[in-house]
């Protein structure tokens, strides 16, 4: 079984911000569930969604990634 790569770090960024995944999603005007499912890496959110979310949480689009 394959292991899911850890491609952003919102879980992260959020945590060191000490925000929610659930006030993200206020702020993005998304379903709580997805969000959830950005920050555990099921799924990625489109490059202009990431975008948003650089300016909502005031870092660089890059701080969003891992290396």
């Amino acid at each position: 079984m394959s292991e899911k790569a850890n491609i952003n770090r919102l879980k992260v960024v959020l945590a060191e911000k000490k925000l929610s995944s659930k006030w993200l999603a206020e702020q993005l005007e998304k379903n709580e569930t997805t969000v959830s499912r950005w920050c555990t890496n099921d799924v990625q959110p489109p490059i202009k969604t990431f975008l948003k979310i650089a300016d909502v949480l005031d870092v660089r689009l890059t701080n969003l990634f891992n290396d």
